[in-house]
């Protein structure tokens, strides 16, 4: 039976992100401004380089060019992303695509209502990484190993283990390992685990860990990671708001796939990121279309491994 495992690391990661967002005087009630008749929004977002394209479109005026009044609140994932959007704490917030499913399964009524971040086509911005010198050399022999992942049971162990299945291995024998981001690359360096899963994977990297696997590139061809969802009571009692955060988004998700230097840029000021690491970065895909084969496909690896109960009816999840 598959195992998983919770520790906590106490080492202070060179990538540790910024805890960056809005003034809290900002409304997330939906109320309009009192002196210029915008509407305030809140958007829980993860301070990482997977949403850049919604800073980018802040600081473009794509949302004040809607008439919305964008309050940034850093959230550590889509596990609380969730129910601060339930709970009207957020108007809108960024989650992947499983964490939606996982609500859904457990009755929370939440819609996506744009894309946020893609996988890219080969190499990618997240890998499952070993030290170089380590026996592992393929998606397979990770079967038996400690494997970090950011969070249990999501987007991650479910990718890796339809990786590893794909290549002969049995998903079932890997311990999987909650560690956040941060504190991956000293949780394998110090052989707490035997592989993980780090964001962002850069090239600098490489003198000292061995790829494994590109999860989400390798699970399945073009996978949607995350997007912007809102609860359906929103969709319901307050449309427009709902057409107007699709359409700023949407033209924030064209702005960063045609300005990658843009994007660049625009990490800088609200992670705490390196220049040197920025530059070498690569960088998710943005774009407005979700392929919804690819998440019919994560939906139904997440039925298989037990991450929820029943395969999502993407009907009643997807924009």
């Amino acid at each position: 039976m598959r195992r998983t495992t919770l520790i906590t690391l106490t080492a202070v990661s060179a990538l540790a992100l910024s805890a960056c967002g809005g003034s809290d005087s900002d409304s997330g009630d939906g109320g309009s401004s009192a002196d210029g008749g915008t509407t305030a929004v809140t958007v829980g977002v993860l301070p990482v380089p997977d949403t850049a394209a919604m800073y980018l479109g802040v600081d473009q005026g794509f949302f004040s060019d809607e008439g919305l009044d964008v309050t940034l609140q850093p959230t550590t994932g889509g596990a609380a992303a969730v129910p601060g959007v339930v709970s009207g704490t957020y108007d809108f917030a960024f989650g992947n695509y499983l964490s939606g499913m996982v609500a859904a399964d457990t009755g929370l009524p939440l819609k996506y209502v744009t894309n946020a971040t893609t996988a890219t086509p080969e190499s990618g911005f997240q890998a499952v990484v070993v030290p170089k010198d380590s026996p592992i050399q393929t998606p397979a022999d990770l079967a038996g190993k400690r494997v970090s992942v950011n969070n249990l049971a999501n987007i991650n162990d479910t990718t890796i283990r339809g990786v590893v299945d794909a290549d002969g291995g049995d998903s079932d024998d890997i311990e999987f390992v909650e560690v956040a981001f941060p504190d991956a690359v000293a949780a394998v360096t110090n052989g707490q685990v035997d592989a993980a899963t780090v964001n962002p994977w850069t090239s600098s990297m490489e003198d000292e860990f061995r790829v494994i696997t590109y999860n989400f590139t390798d699970y399945t061809e073009d996978l949607d990671i995350a997007g912007f969802f809102t609860s359906n009571e929103t969709i319901a009692d307050d449309p427009e708001l709902v057409e107007s955060f699709q359409t700023a988004m949407n033209k924030s998700l064209e702005f960063a796939q045609e300005n990658p230097d843009e994007v660049r840029r625009i990490i800088l000021t609200y992670t705490k990121l390196s220049e040197e690491t920025v530059q070498e970065l690569v960088l998710p895909v943005f774009r407005t279309e979700i392929n919804r084969d690819a998440l019919e496909e994560l939906g139904k690896s997440a039925a298989e491994y037990g991450t929820i109960k029943e395969e999502p009816d993407l009907d009643t999840l997807l924009p």
